[in-house]
């Protein structure tokens, strides 16, 4: 078979191509021949075109060989053949030295250059937020700070972790954006690293936040940071406060000792499994901790009230108008939701929601309580439920233990996994674990667990339940496996979604959806219905930690507000504290709910469910406010199960 015949072209391409791949020596050669084949023919012209060139060819050549030199640095003599060599060797000699100093020079220069890229020089601030590791919670916590020091000037928060400081800094600024007045700076390290913790300044920092990373041993490395910091510090006094996360609540007691005596160290997957669970029953409680937790609206405060020593708890929840009182706080211990009949003590604290520390007033508003409006019938019994689990991961026994703490007898727990993914026993297992506690309400008899096996995002498998028979469906996505992105489980989640979105449009009938995501961006595409409510895993404990490292005292009413069996939050219908359709105060759900022994502190208005940003939920309205009170709304209290 006859060989094709290579085109001329393609065979001196690849020729040079060849000899570029022989290194530096044939790149320099190709220069200087490109060089020459360019300057000796100008040079050529310049001299032949010259009115005054020398007539003789010698002449011309030597005076075509001295601008040829000139040009490119190559001395340039004439005369002997051995003057003319040394005169290049001398101008090779001179252009080697100039260059060898450019190079080093330029080289020294790039290093130090990219060493502050990296982000390898010391902080040098007073009272700024030292942010040590990074996952999807650094987000969060950056955004927060950045609010909480809207009216400080000076403020600066630092971040450190093993990454490039120039990715840090674009993520930041994609993710959070505008800083305003506070800095950010980012610094490139290990954290469980003693020596390369001072870049960042511990020893004067206002609050050091540890987050765990998103990764497999995350809690065993944020216990090494904290005993990284505490070497670090070594013997400075006083030592910032630390807040600090872990995801297994094995881990809390050595990260606890690691963190110190001042430390306090947070469960984040125990509370997202108990505002899981919340949601599931009354879908809307995670917008009502966003709401209560940020900076941007209504917050917890401590705060002294001499006036109110002696009066009981009842009447202490009316003598605010544009604050809401919700316990108090003795000798460091909180008592959320006392009894109405608890008297005010001179050294309490009242734990409050307001805007700022300085807007809780005394006002009055007893007066704007209407008797006639209040609902006189008990509350509506919690009957049993079915639950449908769609999806399993580290956090899946965390929640069945949280439904069998309070499930009602006859109550059922359906869960779907993919083969591999959950198991019996470990179902078994989760409900054992509440139901034989110190704390279980149920003694083992309240919640009835069984496990199918399935693709949860393939369609055929949904087909499969009778969906709309349960009453509240959640969706729980798997757990990132190990090279994969931390946010990469919300994509079969959104599948989900989408695929219960079709169901609840085939039948025309809402499907009470709770789902957890990974990424708050992913909220926006999540293809829910009104009555749905979403779980940002990793923001709780963000707003969280972010609310501590203001007011470390809090941490005491956060632990309770968000224990097993204490008084949290709750969504109540409207109805069963005001007769529907009544045009009432504020003030009057107050008084209502104190008759109840909760403490009302906020409503969703239903007429509003739908719409951003705050989707109806109002913390805090002002107790004078009046309005018109729907069947389909709902308050918002501290009170218990």
């Amino acid at each position: 078979m006859a060989q094709r015949r290579t085109p001329f072209g393609d065979r001196a391409r690849y020729w040079f191509d060849s000899t570029l791949a022989r290194g530096a020596a044939a790149l320099v050669g190709w220069m200087a021949l490109l060089s020459l084949a360019v300057v000796v023919p100008a040079s050529a012209v310049m001299v032949w075109t010259d009115p005054d060139a020398p007539p003789s060819l010698a002449e011309r050549l030597a005076e075509v060989w001295r601008l040829t030199g000139e040009t490119l640095r190559l001395g340039g003599a004439t005369g002997t053949p051995l003057r003319a060599l040394m005169s290049v060797l001398l101008a090779l000699v001179t252009l080697l030295y100039v260059s060898t100093l450019v190079g080093l020079i330029t080289t020294a220069l790039t290093e130090r250059l990219t060493s502050l890229r990296r982000g390898r020089s010391t902080v040098l601030e007073q009272g700024h937020a030292v942010v040590l590791g990074w996952s999807e919670q650094v987000f969060t916590v950056v955004s927060e700070l950045v609010a909480a020091n809207v009216n400080q000037r000076g403020a600066a928060v630092v971040v450190l972790a093993d990454r490039d400081k120039t990715v840090m800094e674009e993520s930041l600024d994609t993710k959070v954006g505008s800083c305003g007045g506070t800095r950010l700076i980012c610094r490139s390290g290990p954290t469980t690293d003693p020596a390369v913790l001072p870049l960042t300044s511990p020893a004067t920092a206002g609050v050091v936040l540890v987050l765990p990373p998103d990764e497999p041993h995350a809690d065993a490395e944020v216990v090494k940071t904290l005993l990284a910091l505490r070497a670090a510090l070594g013997g400075a006094e006083p030592r910032p406060p630390v807040v600090a996360a872990v995801r297994d609540d094995r881990y809390r007691l050595a990260a606890c000792l690691a963190a110190g005596p001042d430390g306090v160290v947070l469960e984040s997957d125990t509370v997202t499994a108990r505002l899981i669970v919340q949601a599931a029953r009354r879908p809307g409680i995670s917008l009502v901790h966003q709401e209560l937790l940020d900076f941007a609206g209504d917050e917890f405060y401590l705060i002294s009230e001499p006036a109110l020593t002696g009066r009981p708890f009842g009447e202490v929840l009316l003598s605010y108008s544009t604050t809401s009182v919700v316990g108090l706080m003795r000798g460091g211990t909180p008592l959320l939701n006392p009894p109405p009949t608890t008297p005010v003590a001179p050294d309490d604290l009242l734990v409050v929601i307001t805007g700022d520390d300085d807007t809780a007033r005394l006002d009055d508003c007893a007066e704007s309580v209407e008797k006639a409006a209040v609902a006189s019938r008990p509350p509506t019994p919690a009957p049993a439920e079915r639950i449908l689990l769609l999806g399993w991961n580290r956090r899946a026994p965390l929640v069945v233990d949280q439904l069998h703490r309070r499930a009602r007898p006859g109550s059922a727990v359906d869960v779907v996994a993919e083969p591999g993914e959950a198991t019996i026993p470990e179902i078994s297992e989760a409900e054992a674990d509440s139901g034989n506690g110190e704390n279980g309400r149920n003694g083992g008899n309240g919640l009835s667990p069984a496990l199918h096996h399935g693709d949860i995002a393939r369609p055929e498998t949904l087909r499969r339940l009778d969906v709309h028979s349960y009453d509240s469906v959640i969706v729980l996505g798997r757990d990132p496996a190990p090279g994969q992105p931390p946010d990469d489980p919300d994509n079969r989640t959104l599948v989900t979604l989408l695929l219960l979105r079709q169901l609840e449009e085939a039948t025309g009938r809402e499907l009470p959806v709770v789902t957890e995501l990974i990424d708050d961006r992913n909220r926006a595409l999540a293809p829910i219905g009104p009555g749905a409510d979403v779980i940002i895993s990793g923001k709780l404990i963000g707003l969280l930690m972010s609310q501590i490292s203001q007011n470390r005292h809090l941490a005491a009413v956060f632990e309770e507000l968000f224990s097993a069996e204490g008084p949290g939050v709750r969504l109540r219908p409207a109805t069963d504290y005001l007769l529907p359709g009544s045009t009432t105060s504020f003030a009057t759900v107050v008084a209502a709910a104190g008759r109840r022994g909760e403490c009302a502190i906020g409503y969703r208005g239903h007429a509003d469910a739908s719409t951003r940003p705050h989707y109806g939920v109002r913390i805090n309205p002002p107790k004078r406010e009046r309005r018109r009170w729907t069947a389909e709304d709902e308050v918002v209290v501290i009170g218990t199960d």
